[in-house]
């Protein structure tokens, strides 16, 4: 699968997830592809990798998988629960 048409599969099951797991009341509204966007993508073989995001600011992000042997395209959706620093001794 090309690039272009991973990245297209992938927004669209984004999007998708998003709408039917969003509450109705919730500010944010529904989503669009454009709302979409590819934060890291990587080809290996017949398989693609991308993590992706969206513009609502919900901690939220995608990981989504293309299985080349037998064409599917797994979702994983994460929340951002935390971002701290650790400091690394690069001497020792």
């Amino acid at each position: 699968m090309q690039n272009t048409d991973f990245i297209n599969h992938c927004k669209k099951a984004v999007v998708d997830y998003f709408n039917t797991q969003a509450d109705s009341t919730d500010k944010n509204g529904k989503i669009t592809e454009d709302d979409v966007y590819v934060v890291w993508l990587v080809r290996a073989l017949q398989n693609n990798k991308a993590l992706l995001s969206t513009t609502v600011p919900d901690g939220m992000y995608y990981e989504c998988t293309h299985n080349g042997d037998w064409h599917e395209i797994y979702v994983d959706a994460y929340k951002k629960w935390k971002n701290f620093v650790v400091e690394v001794d690069e001497e020792g």
